[in-house]
């Protein structure tokens, strides 16, 4: 480290930015994470009211499971309605309440200022309620991630937040919201790490699991406590076992990439119909009806389905039959806009593709197999491998599958980051012209000081100078002056007296009488320094906030005493350091040299 850089204490800068406010967002995600578990509540409640009044003509909000109706026939026709309510709630009501949520959380949070519109709030779970509770083949996470997410940043925008702080609460009502309906808290703060914050910092990530954790709490008294899935303990997995769980892991990769052409396959071809797109969700409600005669596993969350997966009850053709026409019936119905979410579909085909590879290892039971294909599938299809072990452990609370879960997990990520470019959650985004990176890594400007790149040469003269021989010694080339924007002026004692710009010359070289003018005349007084110590970061955010492209740098203990030179050139300097650490090869310093 430079000389400069080292003699400043280095209790001057610390490990994050996080400040006092935290705790004001930790104040306010209280009563957003008990809202998410209160709108929790109240969705899996519609849903179990819709499902019952569909299809068993009765009003009750007890649990009920589509595939257990006796209308025959008629069943057809009731997805097919659920889904025209929704195709007018998104034509007369909101476009927004299309599709599984997340990608449109997404948009709010990267490209909208994290502002959701209240109604929104309102129409999405009641479109997603009756998109599921008639039938449709999804599950209630993305709703209620779309839901508490409407209802945080509606909450941030009463106080005078900022648009990160807003985003802090969306995604803490997002994580609110899955970890009451999952009892997944942990899950749900690790999916608003790996999807939905884009930054790894304490200021986001304290209310983010405040919100959560009140959530969870509170989801005891609601929905009830202990695991939603609960199975037997596995034994402790010998090598051979882990050793499957890559193949496990694979092809439900494999599988996450087949579901994901499907699905916008299918999009592809409601668009090329020639009807509004709001007769859309009828037609794949059709589908999906007929889906559900041939096979009324299809219909519905499939919470009962999943469960019967990860206690090993589901096997041979059924497991075949499962994957075919849930996959289908998903892809038909999400491709044509409607509303509902896509984490239980994925369990359910995750699940029965890892039970039908794994039945043929002769190792372990079909249970363990359906719960690392279910990871595998979440991890490696919304890209959150973290997410998708955790979320499976604590749907079961299987500690022993954790090796199996990670393993199946990151297998699935390697083989969908290797064969898509992206997940089913940015190729929507991605067709409306956005682009979103899911790989973060620390700011190079955060950790390179001013002292790594700054010029220790600078274009200095005395302020005394005239304009016309600045200019000439510009036009001639004074290798002293080349290639920068800025000229630094002295006084006769060596101290900084301003900063003088080819712009500032310009406009007095228009007049010819104004050229003899000495350049302190002319020279910007009140400048903004940068100091060899300081991040580039924090020089950045000078020169971006007084809207200027290079700063003077002075010794911290004299302020008039100049040091160095910081432009635009310099700070490009420290990406490119970056860019050559990814991209040029070494030879291996053992390696023998032909």
């Amino acid at each position: 480290m430079p000389a400069q850089a080292a003699a400043h204490p280095p209790s001057a800068l610390s490990d994050f930015s996080t400040d006092r406010r935290v705790l004001l967002l930790c104040a306010l995600a209280l009563p957003v994470g008990a809202a998410g578990a209160v709108i929790a509540k109240a969705l899996l409640w519609l849903i179990a009211v819709i499902t019952n009044a569909s299809f068993f003509l009765r009003f009750s909000s007890a649990p009920a499971a589509p595939e257990a109706n006796a209308l025959g026939l008629a069943v057809i026709l009731v997805p097919a309605v659920g889904s025209l309510l929704i195709g007018l709630m998104a034509r007369y009501g909101s476009e927004k309440i299309r599709g599984h949520g997340i990608p449109e959380a997404l948009e709010a949070i990267l490209l909208g200022r994290s502002l959701i519109d209240p109604k929104v709030a309102v129409l999405k779970p009641v479109s997603s309620a009756i998109s599921i509770g008639t039938g449709g083949p999804f599950g209630a996470e993305g709703p209620i991630i779309m839901t508490g997410g409407a209802l945080g940043s509606i909450f941030a925008q009463r106080f005078h937040l900022s648009a990160a702080e807003r985003k802090t609460l969306l995604v803490a009502g997002a994580a609110a919201g899955m970890s009451a309906v999952f009892a997944t808290p942990v899950a749900a703060v690790l999916l608003a790490v790996e999807l939905l914050l884009f930054e790894w910092k304490p200021r986001s990530f304290i209310p983010v699991a405040v919100a959560a954790i009140a959530a969870s709490i509170l989801r005891v008294p609601l929905l009830g406590e202990g695991p939603i899935f609960p199975v037997p303990p596995h034994p402790s997995l010998a090598p051979a076992a882990l050793g499957f769980a890559v193949v496990i892991g694979v092809a439900a990769g494999l599988g996450s990439g087949l579901l994901t052409g499907l699905v916008y396959a299918c999009e592809d071809l409601f668009a090329k119909l020639p009807v509004h797109w709001m007769w859309w969700p009828a037609i794949g409600g059709l589908v999906v009806g007929v889906g559900g005669y041939l096979d009324p596993r299809v219909l519905g969350v499939g919470y009962g389905t999943i469960h019967h997966l990860m206690l090993g009850q589901l096997l041979g053709a059924s497991l075949v039959a499962l994957v075919v026409a849930k996959g289908l019936v998903w892809a038909v119905a999400l491709g044509s806009g409607t509303s509902g979410g896509v984490l239980a579909p994925l369990l359910m085909i995750g699940g029965a593709i890892g039970a039908l590879v794994g039945a043929r290892s002769g190792i372990g039971d079909p249970g363990l197999w359906a719960m690392v294909g279910m990871a595998g599938m979440m991890g490696g299809t919304m890209r959150s491998p973290l997410t998708g072990m955790v979320f499976v452990l604590e749907m079961t609370h299987d500690l022993n599958a954790l090796p199996a879960l990670l393993i199946g997990s990151v297998a699935a990520l390697c083989v969908t980051v290797l064969l898509l470019r992206r997940s089913i959650l940015t190729e929507k985004l991605a067709r409306r012209g956005q682009h979103i990176a899911r790989e973060y890594s620390v700011d190079v400007f955060e950790l390179s000081r001013v002292a790594d790149v700054m010029d220790r040469h600078p274009p200095i003269v005395p302020a005394s100078m005239s304009v016309a021989a600045l200019s000439d010694r510009i036009a001639a080339g004074d290798p002293a002056l080349a290639g920068r924007q800025g000229t630094l002026l002295v006084d006769p004692d060596g101290n900084l007296a301003g900063v003088v710009t080819r712009g500032d010359l310009m406009r007095v070289l228009q007049d010819g009488n104004a050229s003899r003018v000495p350049l302190g005349e002319i020279a910007e007084k009140n400048l903004a320094v940068a100091h060899p110590d300081e991040t580039l970061h924090d020089a950045i955010a000078k020169m971006l906030k007084r809207d200027v492209g290079r700063l003077p740098v002075v010794e911290r203990a004299n302020p008039n005493k100049i040091v160095g030179y910081l432009g635009r050139a310099d700070i490009l300097a420290a990406r490119r350091r970056l860019h050559e650490e990814e991209e040029h090869r070494e030879r291996a310093p053992f390696a023998r040299r032909a």
